[in-house]
C-alpha cells in the first residue's frame, strides 16, 4: 500500500517514484510534509541555491493559425491588434536588453502563415551580429515543426540551419499536457504529443539543452499530469538533454477556453510543484514561473523544491495577455531580495546554468 510514510522512505533510500506514488501524493492533503520531502530532494541536487538570470522576451508576432481553445495570445492577420514585429525592432530590443545586463533573449511567437523560414534565420543571424553576447534561446517544438512544414525540410536540417544561424538552446512551450486526449480537447491542431517528444529528441541529438513545461489547471486530471511528467523523465532518460521542468498555471481571464473555475488554486501550485520536485529525479532543476504564478506564491515554492524562478523577463506577452497579473519585469534588486527573504542564496545564472555569481 502506498502511504506518504512509503514514499518518504523511497525518496530518502533514493528510489524512483512510481506513477501511483504521484498519484497519491496528489490524493494526500498533507501538503506541508510533501513540501519537506520535495526541499530535501531540491537541497540535495541544488544545495540552498536560487537560481535566475538577467533575460529579455521578444515575441515576433501574435499572428498564428493555429486556435488553441486555451490561447489569449493568437490573432488572425486581420485583427485589429495583429502584429508583426519588424527584424530591426527585434535587434533593437536585443541590443537594449544588453545594455540592461542581459545575457539571454527568448524568442517564441505565432504560427505566422506569411512568414517564411528565412525571415527567423535572418532574425538570429542579425542578434548575433549585433549583440553576440546574447544566448538566443529561441523557438518551441510547435514552431521547430512549422519551419520543417513550411520549408519542406526536415526537422533536423531546420535544428542544424538554426544553429548556425545562432541558435543556443530551445524555451519548453507547446507542450500543455502530451496526453493526445487532453490535447484533443484543448489544442487539436498543434502538433501531437508524441511529435513535442521527438522534436526534443532531435534537439538533444543535435546538441542543444532544451526546456519542458506542463499547462495545468484547465480540464486534465492529475493522473494527465503524471503521465505528462512520466513521458518527460523517460525522454530524459534516454537523451538528459532536458534542463529544468516549468509547470505553468493556465491563466483563466482572458482565455477563450471557458470552465467553471477560476484557475489554480495556491495550494495546487505548491503540490504540482514539490510532487514534480520528487517525480522527476532527472531533471537538475524545477522552476517557478513568478509570471503565471504571481510573486508570493512563486517565493513559497522555493520551500517546496523549486530552486530556479526565471528571470527579469521584461515585456511578457503571452501569459499577461490571458490575464496574467504579475508585473511585466522585475529588478535584478527585486528578485535577489524575494529569494534572501526565503533565506536561500541567490545565484545568478546564465541560459545553460552555469553560475555568473552570488549575491
Amino acid at each position: 500500500m502506498t502511504t506518504l510514510a512509503t514514499i518518504k522512505a523511497k525518496v530518502h533510500a533514493g528510489e524512483r517514484l512510481s506513477e501511483a506514488d504521484a498519484l497519491a501524493l496528489y490524493a494526500s492533503n498533507d501538503l506541508l510534509t510533501i513540501g519537506e520531502l520535495a526541499a530535501w530532494a531540491n537541497e540535495r541536487k541544488n544545495g540552498a541555491n536560487v537560481y535566475f538570470n538577467v533575460n529579455r522576451h521578444i515575441n515576433p508576432t501574435n499572428v498564428c493559425v493555429n486556435r488553441c481553445a486555451f490561447c489569449a495570445f493568437s490573432r488572425t492577420a486581420e485583427a485589429d491588434d495583429a502584429y508583426t514585429l519588424a527584424l530591426d525592432q527585434m535587434v533593437g530590443r536585443a541590443v537594449e536588453a544588453v545594455g540592461q545586463g542581459a545575457t539571454e533573449v527568448h524568442l517564441v511567437g505565432g504560427l505566422h502563415p506569411d512568414l517564411p523560414f528565412a525571415f527567423y534565420l535572418e532574425l538570429l543571424q542579425d542578434i548575433r551580429k549585433n549583440a553576440p553576447s546574447l544566448h538566443i534561446k529561441a523557438f518551441t517544438a510547435v514552431e521547430i515543426d512549422y519551419f520543417a512544414r513550411i520549408s519542406g525540410q526536415t526537422v533536423e536540417q531546420v535544428l542544424a540551419q538554426l544553429i548556425e544561424a545562432g541558435l543556443g538552446s530551445m524555451p519548453g512551450g507547446g507542450a500543455e499536457i502530451l496526453v493526445e486526449e487532453v490535447r484533443q480537447k484543448i489544442c487539436p491542431e498543434k502538433i501531437s504529443g508524441q511529435r513535442w517528444l521527438e522534436v526534443h529528441r532531435l534537439a538533444h541529438q543535435a546538441g542543444l539543452k532544451t526546456n519542458a513545461t506542463m499547462l495545468y489547471g484547465h480540464v486534465e486530471g492529475v493522473a494527465d499530469r503524471v503521465r505528462h511528467m512520466a513521458l518527460l523523465r523517460e525522454l530524459q532518460d534516454q537523451t538528459g538533454g532536458f534542463q529544468v521542468f516549468i509547470p505553468l498555471a493556465w491563466q483563466p481571464e482572458n482565455s477563450p477556453l471557458k470552465l467553471d473555475t477560476k484557475g489554480t488554486s495556491g495550494l495546487d501550485d505548491l503540490k504540482t510543484l514539490a510532487i514534480a520536485r520528487l517525480f522527476l529525479d532527472n531533471f537538475q532543476h524545477i522552476k517557478a514561473y513568478w509570471i503565471m504564478l504571481g510573486e508570493k506564491i512563486a517565493q513559497v515554492a522555493l520551500a517546496f523544491g523549486v530552486d530556479d524562478l526565471d528571470g527579469t523577463v521584461v515585456e511578457e506577452k503571452i501569459g499577461h495577455d490571458a490575464g496574467a497579473a504579475s508585473p511585466q519585469s522585475l529588478t535584478l534588486e527585486r528578485l535577489i531580495r524575494l529569494i534572501r527573504i526565503a533565506g536561500k542564496t541567490p545565484v545568478e545564472r546564465d541560459t545553460l546554468y552555469n553560475p555568473l555569481r552570488s549575491f
